[in-house]
């Protein structure tokens, strides 16, 4: 064989080398942290609560939490960093290294609809589960955190008057949506006072009152 046409094999064989490199840097690289995804309303317009009842305010405030926080087609399992969870039998706890923001090179056990840390579900849990498994414990009950699980505990906890001196139901009521979202700032850090803002912060608002025109429709 020539040299002619022994370049000619060779540059297929560099071509395919390069494909394969790229195709494991691709494959290896980490997933993209979910502040700096681009959600869109769709997604949270298209998501509703799996839990039946409650205050629709309460509910379309619920729905307005995942928009920013958890703007996934599949919000109660989806984990922080834009994985998901395989069961919710439990929270995940995953702790994902935090690649941007604030909190750069900490990780987060962030997960579901309301991207609650580990730490959070596990105390709120406690107070608002509706349905613990005490029996597999000598010591502590376990907690699922399956879809309607996640919904009842947050709705309970935003209905706590206690737990936030405030009363965030009458509030939502009297069209304090701002008053809200402030307070509640420091635990959801989207919402507009925190420390997290992202692409959907600035149009809580408006969605908020789409959701809450859905929930009072649904209500009725």
């Amino acid at each position: 064989m020539d040299k002619r046409k022994r370049q000619r094999f060779r540059i297929p064989a560099m071509a395919i080398g390069g494909v394969t490199a790229l195709w494991l840097v691709l494959l290896l690289r980490p997933p993209t942290p979910r502040q700096i995804q681009n959600p869109t309303y769709e997604t949270a317009q298209n998501s509703p609560l799996v839990m039946t009842g409650g205050d629709p305010y309460v509910r379309a405030f619920m729905r307005m939490i995942s928009a920013s926080e958890a703007n996934d087609p599949r919000p109660y399992s989806v984990i922080y960093g834009g994985t998901h969870a395989e069961n919710l039998h439990r929270h995940p706890e995953q702790c994902i290294r935090i690649v941007n923001g604030p909190n750069i090179n900490n990780c987060s056990t962030a997960a579901g609809r309301y991207q609650m840390i580990n730490t959070t579900w596990t105390k709120m849990a406690k107070k608002y589960h509706p349905g613990p498994d005490c029996a597999l414990f000598v010591f502590q009950c376990g907690y699922s955190f399956e879809a309607q699980y996640q919904d009842a505990v947050v709705h309970a906890w935003l209905s706590d008057e206690r737990a936030w001196r405030m009363n965030i139901p009458q509030l939502l009521k009297d069209g304090q949506l701002e008053q809200v979202r402030r307070r509640l700032s420091s635990t959801w850090t989207s919402l507009g006072y925190g420390i997290e803002n992202n692409t959907m912060t600035p149009k809580l608002a408006g969605i908020y009152q789409q959701l809450l025109a859905e929930e009072l429709k649904r209500k009725n």
